[in-house]
């Protein structure tokens, strides 16, 4: 088996000037269309794709309509569409799959993370029934296995977690904490010379790092920039998530925000207090 690839929809820096960001979604989803009749449909099993990009391009969304054609792209050629949900799903992003938000379903879905909430080690893979029905009309048999799988107190956790998200409510706790969130760190950052791009969706969201706005020009990888943010920013108390590569795969820094689903209006404040306190403080020693 072989894995091809194509680029990804990362408007920050693959959008044209002038173009709209449906027709971004459209260029860049017919890029799968292009690559499969390349390839040959007959060979091409399975498209794989987080509906919100997590660590490798720090929380970013699809354009408007990207996902609608990968899933006809996906149909028309006979090839099932598989959706790592493994950080944006389970409420992560304000629904409890990220791609209820682009009006379509994969065919197979993985999930972690916001299924147990890190009280047990878990994840799970969901089967659209067309997917079931092929195994049990074909072999009946999944030849897979796992030590772990299965683990009944792992998945009982999983399940209060998930009865606990329903009865709280907390969907809607995760959509009106993250505009919050997206408008404090717009307030923030907005301005800030060192800061290219403020992306994400629901509780899920990232600030992109350049040396320069208008050419939008990343840091050195070398320079550790997101790491130093990161050291910083736990130093003043706050636990965040930095990457490297964003820009070309080696350079490029970002740090994502994945607040708590209880978190309150006060608690958000503090956040973004707290990571501009950070980005701020290693900027400030970059320049000397």
């Amino acid at each position: 088996m072989t894995v091809d690839h194509i680029d990804a929809a990362y408007g920050y820096r693959l959008r044209r000037s002038g173009e709209s960001e449906v027709d971004f979604a459209l260029r860049m989803a017919n890029l799968l269309d292009q690559r499969i009749r390349d390839l040959g449909p007959e060979t091409v099993m399975a498209f794989v794709a987080e509906p919100v990009v997590g660590a490798s391009l720090g929380t970013q969304p699809a354009p408007e309509g990207y996902f609608k054609r990968i899933r006809e792209i996906c149909d028309e050629h006979g090839v099932l569409l598989v959706a790592d949900e493994v950080m944006c799903g389970m409420g992560r992003t304000g629904s409890l799959f990220a791609l209820e938000q682009e009006g379509i379903a994969a065919d197979i879905t993985t999930l972690a993370k916001g299924l147990g909430a890190g009280y047990q080690p878990l994840a799970a893979v969901l089967a659209a029934e067309k997917v079931v029905a092929a195994i049990q009309q074909g072999s009946g048999l999944l030849w897979n296995g796992h030590t772990y799988m299965s683990h009944a107190i792992a998945t009982a956790g999983a399940l209060e977690v998930q009865k606990v998200i329903e009865d709280e409510n907390l969907l809607e706790n995760i959509r009106a904490r993250g505009a919050e969130l997206r408008d404090a760190l717009n307030g923030r950052f907005g301005q800030n010379p060192n800061v290219g791009d403020i992306r994400g969706r629901g509780l899920f969201w990232t600030v992109e790092l350049v040396q320069d706005k208008v050419s939008k020009a990343p840091f050195p990888a070398s320079a550790k920039l997101s790491q130093k943010i990161q050291k910083a920013a736990l130093d003043f108390g706050l636990m965040c998530y930095p990457a490297q590569g964003c820009a070309d795969g080696t350079n490029g820094d970002h740090v994502l925000l994945a607040p708590s689903y209880t978190s309150t209006p006060e608690e958000i404040a503090r956040i973004v207090d707290l990571v501009a306190q950070a980005v701020e403080t290693v900027l400030a020693g970059q320049e000397r």
